[in-house]
């Protein structure tokens, strides 16, 4: 059986190769999601790479998520013309040690981007990560500034906000997704995680969709599959996120979070907020509508 990333770039493809307007993605005939509880590694310590080694390690490795030849899209939140300490955009460390995992499975391409909402050029350099990428020096890694001939209108059949919108192609076509957010207070939805990170690989208004966030981010999750998600907690963002820029608003906190469960993944890191994940209006909207688990009573800490 396909599973849920197959399944979407067939259905996407076929609609290219229709000519349609938009492809249709009827959710309903998505693959089901496993019913055993979700692995969720969560690891502390000081040295960044080693902490992102252990809590993959901990899932059962990079080859769990990546294999030999695929295309992989590490996806961090680049979103914001700040430096690493304020704590706005994933921490370079966290993406140089995802790629180089990555390129260590064989991965063939390693494609790196995010619809910023500042200047795209000055959040790639001053968040850190385009130094850390170009560190790298290996010609299978493109940090790259995403294409506008590049989007795919896709409708939704049975999304609860939305009924179609226009979906990042080379995304959706792509092997692999990780998805590597980083942990903040967002003044809309209350939090930005994983879930809020895909926002960064859909066109169109995107303001339109806080008017019904919650069911929204649920919607665009089910387009774009996570094959992981890894949360970069190393500091946090508590307040007057999500573009933040005091450093007085930032807490320490040496963490990451990893699982396969994009839901069971921002779940976690909501605790670290003092949050439980039903007090979270996308996450209790996420677990009712199958999109993952969020109660950690139903997860498995590896």
């Amino acid at each position: 059986m396909l599973d849920r990333r197959a399944f979407i770039r067939t259905l996407v493809q076929a609609g290219l190769v229709a000519g349609s307007g938009a492809a249709l993605l009827d959710l309903s005939r998505l693959p089901a999601r496993a019913a055993v509880p979700p692995e969720v590694a969560l690891r502390t310590g000081k040295d960044i790479p080693a902490l992102v080694r252990q809590a993959i390690e901990a899932l059962g490795g990079i080859s769990r998520f990546v294999r030999r030849g695929e295309t992989v899209v590490v996806k961090p939140n680049i979103g914001w013309d700040r430096t690493p300490e304020l704590a706005a955009n994933t921490h370079p460390e966290v993406v140089r040690a995802v790629i180089e995992l990555c390129l260590d499975a064989g991965a063939a391409s390693v494609r790196i981007f995010d619809r910023t909402c500042n200047d795209p050029r000055r959040c790639y350099r001053n968040s850190g990560i385009e130094e850390a990428v170009s560190a790298i020096g290996d010609q299978r890694v493109r940090l790259e500034h995403m294409d506008r001939r590049a989007w795919k209108q896709v409708r939704i059949e049975g999304g609860a906000a939305l009924s179609d919108w226009s979906f990042y192609q080379p995304v959706l076509e792509a092997d692999r997704l990780i998805n590597l957010p980083v942990a903040k207070h967002h003044s809309i939805s209350r939090l930005t995680v994983g879930m809020k990170n895909i926002m960064g690989v859909i066109g169109g208004n995107r303001g339109v969709l806080h008017r019904r966030i919650d069911e929204a981010l649920v919607d665009i999750n089910l387009v774009v599959h996570s094959d992981l998600t890894l949360v970069d907690a190393t500091r946090i963002l508590v307040a007057n996120g999500p573009q933040g820029g005091r450093i007085e608003d930032v807490e320490k906190r040496d963490t990451v979070i990893a699982s396969a469960d994009i839901v069971a993944a921002d779940a976690t890191a909501a605790t670290l907020f003092g949050l439980r994940p039903d007090e979270v209006g996308f996450l209790a909207a996420a677990a009712r509508r199958g999109l993952g688990v969020a109660d950690p009573a139903r997860m498995r800490r590896v």
